[in-house]
């Protein structure tokens, strides 16, 4: 499981969802839907820090991206280490946010030629990112 902290920036509310925007280490913003609202869940306070928490199959690996997606969690980082398996291989990789770990198939690997050193973007969909106190 990633964990990283951060302070909560924004919380916008309709009926029992919020979109949380916690701001991490150098300025890095990342994005929650939750089922919880500041009225169900006190901690949902600007200012207020929370770990933002997300498994490493839910983390999405893309290198030398040209396009526009609509994937909003996105922080770039450096490939730090890479352990190899037959079907899967877990990605380690820096980021200013903090360490985060990729589960992706071995054939991804591959075809984007990750190695170490290599400069990636970890991108993470809001609906997957969950919040801790």
């Amino acid at each position: 499981m990633n964990s990283l902290k951060g302070h909560i920036k924004e919380v916008q509310v309709n009926g029992s969802l919020s979109l949380v925007t916690v701001e991490l280490p150098d300025q890095i913003l990342f994005k929650a839907i939750i089922i919880e609202t500041p009225e169900t869940a006190s901690y949902l306070t600007v200012g207020h820090l929370v770990k933002v928490l997300f498994k490493e199959t839910e983390v999405i690996i893309g290198k030398d991206l040209k396009h526009l997606i609509s994937l909003q969690n996105q922080v770039k980082g450096v490939v730090k280490r890479i352990e190899r398996g037959l079907l899967l291989s877990s990605i380690q990789i820096n980021t200013p946010a903090g360490e985060i770990s990729s589960l992706i198939t071995t054939n991804a690997v591959d075809q984007l030629g990750l190695k170490e050193e290599l400069t990636v973007c970890a991108m993470v969909k809001t609906n997957e990112i969950m919040l801790s106190e």
